[in-house]
């Protein structure tokens, strides 16, 4: 599936440290090809929406970094990327 990067999660992602960067292609390559995937332990996340009412969704791409994204029919909306305490998608 393909996905829409967020502003958001293009600047969070030029931020990460080169080895969660290469970690995160990584995951999201995984999203791609299939979103269970165990490496990416992918939920949804308990009642959060993003303003358009689409469930938000988190994957891990190591153990103190994952990313948050929706699912828009067979696209990805990718919110951010980060540490564990992120805010799940922009306001």
């Amino acid at each position: 599936m393909p996905f829409i990067r967020t502003d958001r999660f293009k600047r969070d992602f030029r931020d990460l440290p080169e080895r969660i960067k290469r970690r995160a292609e990584q995951a999201l390559r995984f999203l791609s090809a299939n979103l269970r995937h165990p490496s990416l332990r992918a939920k949804k996340m308990e009642g959060q929406r993003d303003p358009q009412g689409r469930d938000i969704w988190e994957a891990r791409v190591s153990r103190s970094h994952r990313f948050t994204f929706a699912i828009d029919g067979d696209t990805y909306i990718l919110y951010r990327i980060g540490p564990h305490d992120i805010e799940p998608h922009p306001v």
